[in-house]
């Protein structure tokens, strides 16, 4: 699949390592920053979604997003990271009929409330089963600020860029479906959050009081991306977690 990011806005936690872990199916461990595991909320405006063969169609927009914790593992060339992601929505009614079928990664349908302007971003949807709900309020800011996980933007954006293999949680609790994301251009933004909620990281059967604290924020706008589907799909064990 080709497409796109017209805006991608990664709000960040940093939580207790031990929280993070039972979050998490084997192999897959919590990537650690500064003694943190690294979770987050991904939110992410798509345009000109389309299978990368496909010519003369201009494609897809949809807001989806995605519950994500950064993790590693082992391979035979050494160690791995990428991001589990226990949860994927989306308001595209194509994405979710298609999702786990065409393309790995099941979503769930939900709906989407955007307003932006050229120096903030109110982002929330929520799911039409009633399970899962997010709103969050940035604004853009001059430098990474406040931030426990990374010493700046640079450090920031070279982890992430780095966790581009996304391993995504399906109805088959023994497999995970993996994606990974390809842009050969990268840039970030910085940005200050300004109020967040979220239906996951407010759970506290998953997280205790005081065991996730929101870090950092980070913008992406305008970048063509490709998705490439990663072969085979990854034999996990049961986790804590239960996809709803």
């Amino acid at each position: 699949m080709s497409s796109v990011i017209e805006r991608r806005l990664l709000v960040n936690y940093r939580v207790d390592p031990p929280v993070a872990a039972r979050l998490l199916p084997t192999p897959l461990r919590p990537q650690l920053v500064n003694g943190w595991a690294v979770a987050g909320i991904c939110l992410i405006r798509l345009g000109r979604l389309k299978p990368s063969w496909v010519r003369g169609w201009a494609g897809m927009r949809t807001e989806n997003a995605a519950h994500r914790v950064a993790v590693e593992w082992d391979a035979k060339g050494g160690r791995q990271t990428g991001v589990y992601i226990p949860r994927r929505d989306s308001n595209s009614v194509v994405t979710v009929l298609a999702g786990g079928r065409l393309f790995p990664g099941e979503h769930h349908r939900s709906s989407f409330d955007v307003h932006e302007t050229p120096g903030s971003l109110h982002v929330a949807f929520a799911s039409t089963d009633g399970t899962a709900h997010v709103s969050v309020d940035i604004r853009l800011a001059q430098q990474l600020q406040g931030s426990a996980l990374f010493a700046d933007l640079r450090e920031a954006s070279d982890f992430f860029r780095a966790g581009s293999a996304g391993f995504s949680a399906t109805r088959d609790s023994g497999r995970l479906e993996a994606l990974e994301l390809r842009a050969d251009r990268w840039v970030v933004e910085p940005a200050e959050v300004h109020a967040v909620s979220s239906s996951f990281f407010e759970d506290t059967r998953l997280f205790p009081s005081g065991s996730a604290t929101i870090d950092c924020a980070l913008l992406m706008r305008d970048t063509p991306v490709t998705w490439r589907a990663i072969q085979p799909s990854l034999t996990a064990s049961s986790t804590t977690v239960s996809r709803r």
